[in-house]
């Protein structure tokens, strides 16, 4: 296998965008989630005009994680306004870390979490946060054990008709 690398994404790439936001999304919460939650979820969150605005957002970045060739997974960083709590402008949100399946395990997160960090770095930012399901045990340990992130907070996140609860993990930058 080969080094992964990243590549940042525009307009141009709105399609493939959708492609693995619908294809990650549904593949990691299918199963915990009606399939009509799942589909009114899919349906407002990852459809064509909502992402096109997303990519032109001069607050958002979007990168993909590219291995041997294929793009394997996705980030997506907010700051200032972007962002989906008020945190100020010395944060960087980390909106949106999704690997396809078969790529997990494989530490391309933390290549997508290690960009995040250096880009807040690079901007003189002072905090790292995202909000992660209460109930992805396996997303919770990894911010937690692996990068050091800790609760602060939380808010409600709807699927379809679901009302689900985030936890909101801050990092604070040295």
């Amino acid at each position: 296998m080969s080094t992964p690398k990243l590549e940042a994404l525009t307009v141009k790439d709105v399609n493939a965008l959708q492609a693995m936001s619908l294809t990650t999304y549904r593949e990691t919460f299918a199963a915990a989630n009606t399939a009509a939650n799942m589909q009114a979820y899919l349906d407002s969150a990852y459809n064509l005009p909502k992402l096109t605005a997303e990519l032109q957002n001069p607050n958002s970045q979007f990168f993909f994680i590219v291995r041997d060739g294929h793009h394997v997974g996705y980030l997506k960083l907010n700051t200032g306004t972007a962002q989906t709590e008020a945190m100020g402008p010395d944060a960087l949100e980390v909106e949106r870390i999704y690997i396809l399946p078969a790529f997990k395990h494989q530490g391309l997160g933390s290549v997508l979490i290690q960009q995040a960090i250096d880009l807040a770095q690079a901007a003189h930012k002072t905090t790292v946060w995202l909000g992660v399901w209460e109930h992805n045990e396996p997303a919770k340990q990894f911010y937690q054990a692996h990068w050091g992130f800790h609760q602060f907070s939380s808010h409600h996140f709807v699927m379809g008709d679901d009302v689900q609860t985030d936890l909101l993990m801050i990092k604070h930058l040295d």
